[in-house]
């Protein structure tokens, strides 16, 4: 891995700007525990027997951006980014992709989520989660996405220490 150059969340500041700063956190710590590798790498099942990779969790996280900002905040009907069937599991599956493939897509959703976060008057703000069918506020899936990447991030460590033996951070 190349030096660590994220920017650590404040100690103090509003609950927003909270928020925003430990997600963006976490992106990048997803970004940063696969830089340096090769798309072999990237997608190398590295811990047997899960058949997680490092590609299939950007690919994930790219659904999750996707189904908790875009699909509840803008368009319930929105498809998923790797699955007309709402399979969820499917972004796991990164055998045929690339890092330009999984990276783009999920760097983009990361911005239309920033850009929802953004425009919203207050973390308040109500949209409709389709799979639990019913209302949630900004605040409770900035919390949840958060949670999400803490756990896959996690998961990411293992895998890269798999892949070439680098832990940390």
């Amino acid at each position: 891995m190349t030096s660590d150059t994220r920017t650590g969340p404040p100690g103090f500041g509003s609950e927003r700007d909270m928020l925003r700063a430990f997600l963006d956190y976490h992106r990048a710590t997803l970004a940063m525990k696969c830089e340096g590798l090769s798309d072999d790498e990237l997608r190398r099942r590295s811990m047997p027997p899960s058949t997680l990779s490092l590609l299939g969790l950007v690919r994930h996280m790219a659904e999750v951006e996707r189904a908790w900002f875009r699909r509840v905040f803008e368009d319930i009907e929105a498809p998923l980014v790797w699955s007309d069937e709402i399979d969820f599991q499917a972004a796991y599956d990164a055998s045929a992709s690339t890092r330009e493939e999984a990276f783009a897509a999920w760097e983009a959703e990361v911005e239309n989520s920033r850009r929802i976060e953004r425009e919203a008057d207050s973390l308040d703000r109500a949209g409709h989660q389709p799979r639990w069918g019913k209302d949630v506020s900004l605040r409770m899936v900035m919390v949840h996405v958060l949670l999400e990447y803490g756990r896959h991030n996690g998961h990411a460590d293992f895998l890269r220490e798999g892949v070439d033996g680098t832990v940390g951070a």
